[in-house]
Formats: C-alpha cells, structure tokens, sequence
C-alpha cells in the first residue's frame, strides 16, 4: 500500500474569485461543474470512517489534510466547525489539518474554530497589489488585494497567530522584479513563502517563457537566491530550501524537487477520489482514475493498496531518458508531473522547465561553492 503524505480534501468546487492562471477553472478541465457545490455531512461522515479504518491499518502513519477547493472558506464557519470536529474525532492534533485559502474570507470567529481544532490556514498572495491584482481577480475582474490583506492582517492579530499562520502561496510572475517580491513578503510579516511555477507544459508554454530552452524563470529565481542568501534575517523560502538541501546532500519536503516519493491523493466533493489535481491542466480528466473509486463504495485502504494508484505515483519520477541520465536528477527531480505533459508523448518529457532548473541549481553551486557537474542550460 502507497503510504500518504497528503490528502487533500476539497470541500468547495467553486470560488469566490476567478485567478487567470487557474487549473481548476480556466485551463480546459470543466470537471467542477459536475460536483457539489460543498461536500455533504453524509461525505464527511464516511470520510472520517475512511480515515479511521486507514489509521488502524497504518498506526504509525502521519500524513497532512489539507482542506481545499476552489475555495474552502465558503462553506462558512458552521460547516467548517463541523467538519473540523468531524476530523479531529478521528485525527490526533500529531496530524496536520490545514486549509488553503485566497484569505478574503477570513473572519475572526474561522479563526477561533482553527484554533480550536489546532488547523492552520496558508493564503494564496501573488506580491503587490500591482502584481497580486494582474491575475487573481474577482468575476467581474475586479482586484482583490485590498480584501486579501484585510484577510492576512486578522490572521496576524490573532492570539493564536503564531500556529495559525501557516505562510503564503505565491505564483512566479517572471516578469516581476525577485527583490522588490521578496521585500514585500516579508514586510507583510509571513513566516515563510512557497512559490510555484506557473502552470504549463511542452503543449501549451507557460506564461513568460518564450521556449523550452529559454530561462526566463531560472533567471528570476537565481535573482531572488542572490537577495535570500544576502539577508541576515531570510524568511523561509520552500523552494529554494530545497534546492539547497539537496544540493547538499540532503531531502527535498515537498514534490516536484529531487528523488524522494510523496504519497498524494485528492478527494472532490462527492467523495470521488483522484490523481494529484495540478493534472487538470494536461488535458480533461488527466487527474480521473479509470477506476470510478468514491470513499462513499470504496476504502481508501484499498484505493491505495491498488495497482493503478501504485502507476500514478509512480508518475511523480521523472521518466524521460534525458532525465535518468542528468547528473543533477538528484537534485531537480525532473520537475511536477504537469509539467512534462506533450500530446502523443505523455509524461515521458523532461519538465518545461529543465532549463530553468538547471540554471538556478548551477548558479547555487557557484553561489555555494558546492561541488557538481555544470550542466549547460
């Protein structure tokens, strides 16, 4: 059986807000449409029984739920409680519950519920309102940096703060200055950042990258390296703790940079469970088992004690022959999954982004003075 690092648990399929660069909704995959609007009690009650009956399977076994979306906040407060009480019956505080949310509907009585079940909350805030605003818009394509802050800031006068703000998620805008981003993250007084790439693959390129060969996202994040390592009093950078650790022998946290495996699996609002959900953005149904699994028929014991779960996760090693034979695999991994996606080719690609990896690992190495093999970006 696949043991589980995170399960993530979408409690809403819609949002309050219509980000441009959005899998779920803006990049072809209209699968939401299908499911309920808020997971029923029904679901959550068999998802605490699924829980349980997978705990008493792996005792030992500590994984992360992360409540998602869409956006989770708005099944409101009373859901939230119940819910939250639903999980920690089955879930010693020893398991982390989070939830990641856009912040705008942050209120204080959500935050006395978090903390009443100890679940913490990471806010999605792409920089400054200039920056924020370009993509992360409401319906009507109205900025929602005013109402994200109002947000951030009820969560940093919160007595319990200091478990509750779990950092921000912020999207690469390569075009956007690294210091002035980096700056403004910690002026806003978040613990850590964790930036991702923009979704894309070899298909469809991501914003700001001109080709494959091209490093427009390397060059931004050896930028933003250069400013971290320079600061005395650095915030947490997940990504480029990352990379730094593995260059030095060390792990990786979280998927998408080095070797090491994490058991991922994702759970809509009508119980069907599926591949890591970033898929979407392959193609229709990429994230779709061909199993039709629903923790309302099937254990999760089962789900992933399976063969297919076994093939999907495996899908998170990097595959492709350029990869296996890179000196640096150990350190970038080959990338996320979605990123090596190419109609007729499948998976079997180097990342999108192999260039710009390859260019912020050898400039790291200089910066460090680590040893490695320089591979030609």
């Amino acid at each position: 059986m696949i043991e589980i690092d995170t399960l993530l648990v979408k409690v809403a399929s819609r949002c309050n807000i219509n980000c441009s660069y959005c899998y779920v909704y803006n990049m072809g995959d209209d699968g939401w449409t299908e499911m309920p609007k808020f997971m029923p009690s029904h679901t959550i009650k068999i998802l605490t029984e699924r829980l349980k009956e997978y705990l008493e399977n792996n005792p030992e076994r500590l994984f992360a739920l992360v409540l998602h979306g869409g956006e989770p906040l708005l099944i409101g407060s009373r859901r939230l409680e119940n819910m939250l009480l639903s999980l920690r019956s089955v879930l010693p505080e020893e398991h982390c519950i989070s939830i990641q949310t856009n912040g705008i509907l942050i209120t204080d009585n959500i935050l006395d519920i978090c903390s009443n079940f100890k679940t913490s909350l990471s806010v999605s805030l792409d920089g400054p309102e200039k920056i924020n605003d370009a993509n992360r818009v409401g319906h009507r394509g109205e900025a929602t940096y005013s109402r994200v802050l109002k947000g951030i800031e009820k969560l940093k006068h919160h007595a319990d703060c200091s478990f509750l703000f779990a950092g921000l998620l912020a999207v690469i805008d390569p075009n956007s200055n690294p210091e002035e981003i980096y700056n403004f993250f910690k002026d806003v007084g978040s613990p850590n950042v964790d930036f991702l790439y923009r979704d894309g693959n070899h298909d469809k390129l991501p914003y700001g990258k001109a080709s494959f060969h091209s490093v427009e996202y390397g060059y931004w994040l050896t930028s933003l390296l250069d400013v971290y390592l320079a600061d005395q009093t650095p915030i947490k950078i997940r990504i480029l703790d990352d990379v730094i650790r593995l260059a030095l022998g060390g792990y990786g946290v979280k998927e998408g940079m080095g070797i090491t495996d994490f058991g991922i699996a994702v759970i809509d609002t009508d119980g069907t469970v599926t591949k890591n959900d970033t898929l979407k953005s392959s193609f229709k149904g990429a994230d779709r088992f061909s199993e039709k699994w629903n923790i309302c028929s099937h254990s999760l014991v089962d789900i992933f004690s399976s063969n297919e779960f076994a093939d999907a996760h495996l899908l998170q090693r990097a595959n492709s022959a350029a990869c296996l034979a890179c000196p640096e695999l150990g350190v970038c991994g080959g990338g996320m999954p979605l990123h090596r996606w190419k109609e007729g080719e499948g998976y079997e690609n180097p990342s999108v982004y192999c260039k710009d990896q390859l260019h912020l690992i050898n400039h790291l190495r200089t910066k460090l003075g680590v040893s490695g093999k320089k591979i030609h970006a």
